[in-house]
């Protein structure tokens, strides 16, 4: 897939190709559609968005309006569906993300790696309201899988429900072992003056020093990080 089409295939546009593939809509349609399907707990869904969203797959050609709909007082709505190219790029853009993984950037990692920067009492109670943001998000993921069992929903169609369940349980379990690790003080932690926030100890440069002490040897380089294609 060129640059271009990747591009335009947003993981809100693989939601929306999805659903034209199904049959067409107008993007208000859609918007229903993705709410009732809780399509939001897997991707950023705001009519704003997704209006765009559809309006650049259009430029793309990869849908297509082919009518306008008015009911009642309601303004005109453009029903679209999707072209041969869009299905084209639909299954090219899912074969891709299935067949390998790519950095992703999410935000949380980002915040662990920079933790240290905050008191560890704080860093306490913030791991601690994350968990229990992450149990009420495992309860609503399990009431949809039951709901999706409930009323016969095809498996193919809610398989994400139950890897969403695994990844959220890790997390869950791997932030309550770290959370055991801090508050027993078996891992160091930097300190700093409860009045100013001043650090009042560490703040030194621990990666370069551990480097230095392996004769200047770099931390080893993620093979994705390289361009290297996997086998």
């Amino acid at each position: 897939m060129g640059r271009q089409a990747r591009s335009a295939v947003t993981p809100l546009a693989i939601s929306v190709l999805a659903l034209l593939e199904e049959r067409p809509m107008h993007p208000y349609e859609m918007y229903q559609v993705l709410i009732a399907r809780r399509e939001d707990m897997l991707v950023k869904v705001r009519p704003g968005s997704l209006y765009h969203t559809v309006a650049r797959l259009a430029d793309q050609e990869l849908v297509l309006a082919e009518g306008i709909d008015r009911e009642g007082n309601r303004p005109e709505r453009t029903t679209y569906r999707i072209t041969d190219s869009g299905r084209t790029a639909l299954r090219a853009r899912i074969t891709e993300i299935l067949r390998a993984p790519a950095p992703e950037y999410p935000m949380f990692p980002v915040a662990l790696a920079e933790a240290h920067n905050l008191p560890k009492a704080d860093v306490l109670a913030l791991l601690r309201e994350r968990v229990e943001h992450l149990e009420h998000d495992q309860a609503d993921n399990e009431a949809m899988d039951r709901w999706a069992g409930m009323h016969a929903v095809p498996r193919r169609y809610w398989i994400v429900l139950p890897y969403l369940r695994a990844t959220i349980a890790a997390e869950i379990a791997w932030i309550n072992d770290l959370i055991t690790e801090l508050d027993s003080g078996e891992m160091e932690w930097e300190e700093f003056d409860p009045k100013t926030g001043v650090r009042i100890s560490g703040g030194h440069d621990a990666w370069s020093e551990a480097a230095d002490a392996l004769d200047a040897e770099l931390p080893p380089v993620p093979r994705r990080a390289t361009g290297t294609s996997p086998p």
